[in-house]
């Protein structure tokens, strides 16, 4: 029988609650337990000393790139990670590497990087696919001349990748991608995303009886509630089944338009953070490259030469932040927005917390809510980055 190592800290945040002044206890990579540290002392003399507040490890389901490495520009596993780790310098300790609308011989390697990534990488969950069967009116920063419908070949490929991978995402728009498609795409285990879509209320909710359980990035990319045409976004507010990600980086979507969305939500299904993070976050590069457009970057922000925001240029963890200091979230909301509720979006029941059994994930959090440790399955992978 082995013997856990306790981590002491003057707070633990479980996904649920909070413990003050108390250890985790992890052993064989898993949570065995929090308890008091007069009584970690008895089980696990000698344990190590954790300055920040001990919360679960953040759950991203919508990450593009990071440490200077963009996913369509490197398709490989070093690319994976790459970003895997980038991210992990911010406490995010499970990723859903995200191709944005690309060719098919790009979604192809995206697939096999990750399959060969699977089980491998630290942190890494799966994939999030992002197009191309898109709506071109919706287009945002994708790449008009790759967007198209979905074909029986697309419709095959994805298929393949869902069995193939742990996990497969992906976002697609009722004008490029028919009600048989998502059902096919469900069926077949993949988690179907509506997103960059015009596409009505009624329609979305036909979508969702066809299997899709997820909206892209609320209110962005999308049509926007009106009071006679709730379109998506009122579906995603009002139906149950489907849940919500939510880019709070205080560009791509308004304060107040997040904190009508907070109260509004209908369940079970709710809402959960995604940064939408490109190469930049962990880096120093002043702009990238996609698709052979330069994207620029100033002042927090990701654009195009015309101004069009070209995904964001946060980890995670300044989501959190900014909820709880911008918005006055309580701390213990936003976190669990940023881990238990993405985990939930996809079926996670080992984590997004810290209950006994859940995998060890979990970071260091300062005051300033910013991470200064990261671990993932109980051994350190990361310390505070720029």
């Amino acid at each position: 029988m082995t013997t856990p190592t306790a981590y002491h800290a003057p707070r633990i945040f479980d996904g649920t609650g909070w413990h003050d002044d108390c250890a985790l206890l992890v052993e064989g990579g898993r949570v065995a337990g929090i308890v008091s540290q007069d009584m970690a002392e008895d089980m696990a003399p000698g344990g190590i000393a954790i300055k920040g507040m001990i919360v679960p490890g953040l759950v991203d389901l919508q990450v593009n790139g990071g440490g200077g490495v963009l996913f369509n520009n490197d398709p490989t596993p070093a690319g994976i990670g790459a970003i895997c780790a980038a991210h992990a310098g911010f406490g995010t300790t499970a990723v859903m590497v995200t191709m944005i609308t690309d060719t098919a011989d790009m979604t192809a390697k995206g697939i096999a990087a990750a399959k060969a990534a699977a089980g491998r990488q630290p942190g890494f969950l799966g994939l999030h696919l992002e197009g191309p069967h898109l709506a071109y009116a919706r287009k945002g920063t994708h790449d008009p001349a790759m967007i198209r419908p979905m074909t029986d070949a697309d419709l095959a490929m994805l298929i393949a990748g869902a069995a193939e991978l742990d996990r497969l995402i992906c976002t697609v728009a009722p004008e490029s991608v028919g009600l048989a498609q998502v059902a096919a795409l469900a069926q077949a285990g993949a988690i179907v995303s509506l997103g960059h879509t015009d596409c009505s209320h009624d329609t979305a909710r036909a979508y969702a009886d066809a299997g899709a359980r997820m909206v892209t990035h609320l209110f962005n990319a999308m049509g926007q509630l009106g009071h006679r045409s709730p379109n998506l976004t009122g579906a995603a507010l009002d139906d149950g089944r489907l849940w919500a990600g939510l880019i709070a980086d205080g560009f791509h979507v308004d304060p107040a338009v997040l904190r009508i969305a907070l109260r509004a939500k209908s369940g079970p299904a709710g809402l959960f953070l995604v940064s939408d993070a490109m190469s930049t976050v962990g880096s120093t590069a002043t702009g990238l490259v996609l698709n052979g457009r330069q994207i620029l970057r100033a002042d927090g922000r990701l654009t195009l030469d015309d101004g069009t925001l070209a995904g964001a240029d946060i980890a995670l963890i300044d989501a959190v932040r900014y909820l709880h200091v911008n918005l006055g979230v309580a701390l213990d909301r936003a976190l669990h927005l940023a881990s238990g509720s993405p985990a939930a979006a996809i079926g996670l029941t080992g984590h997004g917390h810290l209950r006994p059994g859940a995998r060890a994930d979990f970071l260091s959090l300062t005051p300033q809510i910013t991470c200064d440790g990261t671990w993932i399955g109980g051994e350190r992978v990361a310390g505070l980055r720029p």
